[in-house]
């Protein structure tokens, strides 16, 4: 199966929220959407986990109503996946830096099969976070039957949890129909959730109390997690930042250090470039949190880029086929090309260093600007708030020098 890539034009971009950056009031609009041209086999890579297994991991999943009413919600959320994962750039855990896994859930949908309950898992529990962004930006609502109790059961008895006591493991449900509808009880699914060590926060899409009304709260209170309300219908202010030039110049030169290898090398090559493209669709400072992003250890692509793969500990340089090398490397031997790759690793070292320190001092001005705009209430927001008091729970700390 073939799965295609897409980026947003036209006037629907002024619907999409950038997570971090405050609220404009503004009235939501069906994006148009244009076809990218990237096609990547349909094989859904598994999630990569570290070689060292005392480094601590965050599971995340989302779970994302896209019925018909729902557009401004999934706009807010093909902007979101960026700063959710940025929170964990400078976190801790005994030490280490989590390494961050998200899996991506819609439900709701018309379209998607009545024996499947209106569920459809778009990603497993995946480091790859170039194909999650793919995937929700190809993302579309049309009007179906929202069973939460459902899509919760089948995450939590289907994704590939980890099962240490230590591991942050949550799902985050936003919809704003009945909590309580469907075949499956919602109060259970909840209740077998947290008794596998996995939180349950629930985001009603309406007034806080219809969402309490509708169980929206008392699921959250049964999985030990977060009852939240937004508005999925707002937008954002974009602040643009004396930094953003310079992070936006040593992104491109970190997209050179990259060495696409294997049998589809070019499609996960330009995919990156597409979701570059896709970010900066939004505005440019979607963009720069993407370069963020890509600066830190959990923007990780060893099932495509041979500099990746080369930090595994099962990695052998013997193994590699000259014909799913880029022509013009094909010609070195094992000792120049470990160089060569070698050299490519430092580089890239030395530009995410950079592309980070400009993110500190950028976050920094930004946050004198954003205290004089509105109160942020969007998906992204809530979701950050909820991550970093129930990750902290788990001994992971923010507030690292």
């Amino acid at each position: 199966m073939k799965s295609e890539m897409w980026k947003l034009t036209g006037a629907g971009i002024v619907s999409l929220v950038s997570f971090g950056t405050l609220l404009v009031t503004a009235t939501a609009q069906e994006p148009t959407i244009e076809k990218v041209g990237v096609e990547i086999d349909g094989t859904k890579p598994t999630a990569v986990v570290p070689d060292d297994k005392d480094v601590p991991v965050v599971q995340i999943a989302l779970l994302l109503d896209t019925s018909g009413s729902m557009s401004g919600l999934i706009s807010q959320a093909k902007t979101q996946l960026w700063s959710v994962v940025n929170e964990f750039i400078v976190a801790k855990q005994d030490g280490k830096t989590p390494v961050v896994q998200v899996a991506l859930y819609e439900y709701g949908k018309s379209s998607l099969s009545d024996d499947s309950r209106w569920i459809r898992q778009i990603q497993p529990l995946t480091r790859d976070l170039d194909s999650i962004s793919k995937e929700l930006f190809a993302l579309n609502t049309n009007g179906g039957e929202e069973y939460c109790g459902a899509v919760i059961e089948q995450a939590v008895r289907t994704l590939a949890w980890d099962a240490s006591p230590k591991t942050y493991k949550a799902i985050f449900i936003a919809g704003n129909e009945p909590f309580t509808q469907g075949p499956i009880s919602a109060q259970e699914a909840c209740k077998t959730a947290i008794s596998k060590g996995i939180i349950v926060n629930t985001i009603h899409c309406g007034e806080e109390n219809e969402g309490i009304a509708t169980g929206w709260k008392q699921g959250a209170l049964l999985a030990d997690g977060k009852f939240m309300v937004i508005d999925q219908n707002q937008t954002v202010a974009h602040i643009e930042a004396p930094q953003d030039d310079q992070i936006l110049r040593l992104n491109e030169q970190l997209n050179r250090t990259y060495i696409a290898y294997g049998a589809e090398r070019e499609a996960w090559a330009e995919n990156q470039r597409a979701q570059d493209s896709n970010a900066n669709g939004v505005n440019q400072e979607n963009l720069v949190r993407r370069a963020a992003t890509k600066a830190s250890r959990n923007y990780f692509n060893a099932h495509w880029d041979i500099v990746d793969a080369s930090q595994q500990k099962d990695f052998k340089w013997t193994d590699v086929k000259k014909e799913d090398l880029p022509e013009e490397l094909r010609k070195l031997t094992t000792d120049g090309l470990k160089a060569h790759v070698d050299a490519q690793l430092a580089r890239r070292a030395e530009l995410q260093k950079q592309i980070l320190q400009l993110t500190q001092e950028r976050d920094s001005w930004v946050a004198e600007k954003r205290q004089e705009l509105g109160e942020d209430n969007s998906l992204g927001q809530a979701v950050s708030s909820a991550i970093r008091s129930q990750a902290e729970m788990k001994g992971i700390s923010f507030d690292v020098k």
